[in-house]
């Protein structure tokens, strides 16, 4: 051991008489020379911190299992973008991304990094976001449970010891004092609840919630302003996946609920990743290390991949479980409809490693969940369909997704992913719509919610297998050679036939009265964007 090392002020818990260099991060978070800092901790050391944490402790399968409090979903209205020079410009201000001023900032992150400075033990995570080394983002997490520390490092990519050897200072920050409130008679601030996103300093702020998802969809967010604004290259809320032998790229559109994570870990594909990615000149890259799946329902029999998935390494949210065999129950929903597992992309056996392809898409799928019934489990889109649906952004929400959805909401998400854009949706749009001119890729809308009839009147949700044949139908190519038949109000093109799908499935008969209801919620939310977009777009809605 070296003599710098024996002289240090920080012991190793457990080792008393072994001590550590001086952290740096002590005397730049002016932190108490006894904390105890784990810097990007092995799982295993991850779970005994975590076990040290009330209500957590170890599934049947491996996996630890955490609480996230009060909050079980994202807080999108508590969501805040610092409002400053270098970028206030650009920002698509609004209900969205709502303005903090600076010094509400200072605040918040003053406050934040004084509840971390009690902390006896904090958890560091230095990774990547982004799989692409030319475009990725050096990432620092710093925070004070071991269960948010073990989520982000299965979200993000894990550097090499040689990359985390030279990894510097970082990109952008994450202080996560989610345990501690936000001050409420600041400026602004309408909860004990704030998110915020400062992008002069590159830090992000948590306060008043533990949910794990802000911080993946904070970086999210991040993405979302830094690939276009810097590089050119276009930021997607969908999932991805490849042909084994083909090496045909598939994009999977959607929100949360409508099936990427699902319909991309498919055993014939490999998997690019499952929720955040990247276009640009040289392919497709994913933007995480890792998969956040959702569980209600989860089974070995519908979903084995990431059933499979829930292992020792990984993290189980929320969940209900047998206090004495510690086997989840998957069906239980009483914390929250928004369970969630999150695990690193390897364990994922169809898993392709690094989460990138040089090859650009062959097909566009936008993924919409139903509710009302109305739209048919697939069509093929026109270039110009495919623009207006992209802007629409039309699913239902799914229940514990947000708090306070407590059941299927009819909604409206510009780009698939309006909660985190963070530039005017029109700016991403024309982005895709090039692109998918440039590397004529086919495009499909697939409904994978309820079919003919909607939730409301008793219908049921299209099974998982027709969506899965529809699938390998359109990879196959098989799909693209079927007669085609027009589906009426929304103009669509409905196949005539689709292997091991029912002909009357795939062109369902709908109440006129849904049908009109459905068409004029398209119409009203596409007003707000038809300033801005042509003629041919606009025509490409439905028709009353």
């Amino acid at each position: 051991m070296s003599p710098a090392a024996v002289e240090s002020t920080i012991n190793f818990e457990g080792h008393p008489s072994i001590k550590s260099t001086p952290d740096p991060l002590v005397k730049k978070l002016n932190l108490i020379p006894e904390t105890i800092i784990r810097h990007n901790a092995p799982p295993p050391t991850l779970y005994e911190d975590g076990l040290l944490e009330k209500g957590t402790t170890i599934s049947s399968t491996g996996a630890l299992m955490a609480y996230s409090g009060k909050k079980t979903g994202r807080s999108p209205k508590d969501k805040r973008i610092v409002d400053e020079e270098t970028s206030s410009q650009n920002i698509w201000w609004g209900p969205v991304n709502k303005q903090v001023d600076e010094l509400t900032w200072k605040i918040s992150r003053s406050r934040a990094l004084d509840y971390l400075r009690t902390r006896e033990k904090l958890f560091v995570v230095d990774a990547f976001a982004g799989a692409d080394p030319r475009y990725r983002i050096k990432v620092r997490v710093i925070c004070a449970r071991a269960y948010h520390a073990l989520f982000m490092t299965n979200m993000l990519i894990k550097p090499t010891d040689e990359e985390l050897a030279n990894f510097g200072e970082p990109d952008f920050t994450i202080y996560n004092a989610g345990q501690f409130p936000a001050n409420v008679h600041t400026k602004g601030m309408t909860s004990s609840t704030s998110v915020e996103i400062n992008f002069k300093d590159m830090e992000m702020v948590i306060l008043g919630t533990e949910y794990a998802g802000e911080m993946k969809k904070g970086i999210f967010t991040v993405m979302f302003y830094l690939m276009p604004i810097k590089h050119q290259v276009l930021t997607l809320h969908s999932s991805a996946n490849q042909g084994v032998e083909k090496g045909d790229v598939t994009l999977f559109f959607g929100l949360s609920g409508t099936g990427k994570t699902t319909l991309s870990a498919d055993p014939n594909r490999k998997l690019i990743g499952d929720d955040e990615h990247c276009w640009s000149d040289h392919g497709v890259f994913n933007i995480e290390g890792g998969c956040y799946a959702k569980c209600l329902d989860l089974s070995a029999q519908s979903e084995p991949e990431i059933f499979n998935s829930i292992r020792f390494g990984a993290i189980l949210e929320n969940v209900v479980y047998n206090p004495e065999t510690k086997v989840v129950d998957y069906e239980d929903s009483s914390i929250t409809e928004n369970t969630r597992c999150a695990y690193p992309i390897s364990f994922i056996p169809s898993a392709k490693i690094p989460s990138l392809a040089d090859s650009h898409p062959k097909n566009i799928i936008l993924l919409t969940c139903d509710a009302s019934g109305v739209l048919p489990p697939v069509s093929k889109l026109t270039n110009d369909q495919v623009m207006y649906h992209f802007i629409s952004g039309y699913t239902s929400k799914m229940a514990g997704t947000e708090m306070g959805i407590t059941e299927p909401t009819p909604a409206f998400s510009a780009c698939f992913g309006q909660p985190f854009l963070v530039l005017h949706p029109m700016k991403y749009a024309q982005q895709l719509s090039d692109k998918i001119d440039q590397h004529k890729a086919n495009a499909w809308l697939l409904n994978t919610g309820w079919v003919g009839q909607s939730a409301a009147k008793g219908g049921k949700r299209c099974p998982l297998k027709y969506t899965r044949a529809i699938l390998d139908a359109i990879h196959s190519g098989e799909l693209a050679k079927q007669e085609y038949e027009t589906f009426g109000t929304f103009n669509l093109k409905v196949p005539k036939a689709c292997p091991g799908v029912p002909s009357e499935v795939l062109n369902p008969t709908v109440a006129k009265d849904d049908l009109s209801a459905l068409a004029a919620k398209f119409n009203e939310n596409f007003a707000k964007y038809a300033d801005q977009a042509t003629e041919e777009v606009k025509a490409a809605g439905p028709t009353i």
